[in-house]
């Protein structure tokens, strides 16, 4: 089925999103921050994925989930998609981690 992947993708980023909002952890905090740092990780990334492809190491394989279009050689659209929410869900689970260990040091300070 053509665009699952891309389907399945803004599916899970909507979902890590609502978390985010529902929790007030990324983008729910620190809107501003968020945005930049999700930014600056998917074009850090995407160089990465071009020196990968330039070197050989990188290859786009077929498949019939891929909306079969590419933004460079080897470089399918689902790509940016992936890594912008790779970064996302990156930011959730750091400030949900950090969240988590604050409570718990709080009650053992209080204990």
């Amino acid at each position: 089925m053509t665009g699952l992947y891309l389907v399945a993708l803004v599916v899970s980023a909507l979902g890590v999103l609502t978390v985010d909002l529902r929790h007030r952890l990324a983008l729910g905090a620190a809107p501003g921050r968020t945005l930049l740092l999700v930014a600056c990780g998917t074009v850090f990334l995407l160089i990465w994925d071009f020196a990968g492809i330039a070197t050989g190491v990188f290859v786009r394989g077929d498949s019939p989930l891929l909306l079969g279009v590419d933004l460079a050689p080897h470089l399918p659209l689902e790509e940016p998609v992936f890594l912008a929410f790779l970064c996302h869900l990156t930011l959730v689970v750091h400030a949900l981690a950090t969240r988590i260990a604050a409570r718990r040091r709080d009650r053992r300070e209080a204990a």
